[in-house]
């Protein structure tokens, strides 16, 4: 049955100091499903992971499992990266994992490892994660020590080595195939798909780059078992999910909960409702990336595929009456994305907020794409002088018209995560915009 909402996997540790010295997390069972899973066939660990459904807690949700899969069978190079960078506004969940259980990732990725036969790994941490860092590092020195690193890990004859790589703050290199090109030390653009990383990935090599979240939930797989994990989810969405909740709430905070919760529950059972008894107005689900919820949206579970198909989301819209294709005639309603949950009361000024983001993404362009190189510097223009009051007639529609032509126009998702905001912001606030916009002069020109 589904998880229920005091149900801990990976932030069972979270406060516990002492959790991440080596010795406190061999005492508390750590490692041993790295033995365990050095007893196992690595395919057979993979047909476990896929068996779980797990998802990818990164910000696509795509399963794990299957991402595994396509690495080629014949591969004699693979590697595994760990996603560390975390740079969506709003999320701030593998920084804590990191801290507070660092061996915990290095078990989930030395399992992982194993089972992809991945030699030379690496965790692509951000740059400003001072913090974080050197409590990695000792992990991963202490883990060379005890053995669970190195060329021969615990006598099995498996060799794995992690290096932690520091990026220097690119929002950008959040995207894998950035990332990979950054650890190659070359400028942090994405690449063209096909080929994918699991064929064409870091040095030429087939590459998996996973989440820290996700990798976190691996040593639970190998103990429990891929139908205990499937369980503790819904639908096709295995285990739990941590959320950070942050914006005008009682108690914001990281927690790790079941994803049955709507978001309502999230807000008003989990945080303790709105701040100085105001009422809720808006809420971006996974990161400043995704479409935002109205008020009248929220009693919808905070599961990746709820999140895009429940009837109670009215769809984004590039104009009103003209729904936005995801392709293959999906309507985008909005998504879980990275976990990164925004609240914001009835006070909130939605144009600001709608020109805040768009100016983030402005900013963090890597400029490749000139829909996004270009689209972005419109929109955070126009949005700027809509928010400050200053708006001319067309201009809400002249801002979905960009977006519009942004979206699905890049080569990442970069694009589509300026625009979609654009788009649901306008889409479910239109009249905010609409009051912002000066009235033309009578006798000027149109």
């Amino acid at each position: 049955m589904p998880a229920d909402v005091d149900t801990k996997i990976i932030t069972r540790q979270f406060g516990n100091e002492e959790a991440k010295n080596i010795e406190v997390y061999e005492s508390l069972g750590g490692y041993r499903q790295l033995r365990r899973a050095l007893g196992m066939k690595p395919e057979d660990i993979k047909a476990e992971v896929k068996a779980s459904n797990l998802r990818g807690r990164g910000g696509a949700g795509f399963p794990t499992g299957v991402k595994w899969g396509f690495v080629p069978a014949d591969a004699e190079d693979v590697y595994l990266v760990c996603n560390a960078d975390e740079s969506e506004p709003g999320t701030c969940k593998d920084r804590e994992l990191m801290y507070w259980d660092p061996h915990q990732l290095l078990e989930g990725m030395i399992i992982s490892a194993y089972a992809l036969g991945a030699r030379n790994n690496y965790i692509y941490i951000r740059g400003e994660m001072m913090r974080e860092t050197p409590v990695l590092e000792k992990a991963i020195a202490d883990a060379y020590e005890r053995r669970y690193l190195g060329e021969d890990v615990l006598g099995s004859g498996f060799a794995c080595h992690i290096t932690v790589h520091r990026g220097a703050g690119a929002y950008i290199c959040g995207e894998e195939t950035a990332l990979l090109e950054s650890l190659e030390g070359k400028r942090g653009w994405p690449r063209l798909k096909p080929p994918f990383p699991a064929v064409v990935g870091v040095f030429g090599k087939p590459t998996v780059v996973n989440n820290v979240e996700t990798l976190c939930n691996i040593p639970y797989i190998v103990e429990h078992g891929s139908q205990w994990f499937a369980d503790l989810g819904v639908g096709r969405s295995g285990g739990t999910r941590i959320v950070c909740m942050s914006g005008h709430l009682e108690r914001p905070g990281v927690y790790e909960l079941p994803m049955t919760l709507t978001m309502r529950q999230l807000i008003d059972d989990v945080c303790g409702g709105i701040w100085k008894g105001r009422e809720v107005k808006c809420v971006i689900p996974g990161g400043s990336s995704m479409p935002p919820m109205s008020a009248d949206e929220l009693d919808v579970p905070c599961e990746f595929d709820a999140l895009m198909t429940d009837e109670r989301i009215k769809p984004v819209e590039v104009a009103p009456g003209v729904p936005f294709d995801m392709g293959g005639g999906k309507e985008l309603r909005t998504m879980a994305g990275s976990g990164g949950i925004m609240v914001m009361d009835d006070h909130t000024d939605i144009p600001a907020v709608c020109a805040r983001v768009v100016e983030f993404y402005h900013h963090e362009s890597c400029g490749q794409c000139t829909p996004c190189r270009e689209g972005t510097g419109w929109l955070a223009k126009i949005s700027h002088r809509v928010a400050k009051g200053e708006g001319r007639p067309g201009d809400v529609d002249l801002m979905a018209s960009i977006a519009d032509g942004i979206a699905g126009n890049t080569i990442c998702a970069l694009g589509e995560a300026a625009a979609w905001p654009v788009l649901g912001f306008l889409t479910k606030f239109r009249a905010e915009f609409e009051a912002k916009i000066k009235a033309p002069k009578e006798g000027a020109a149109a």
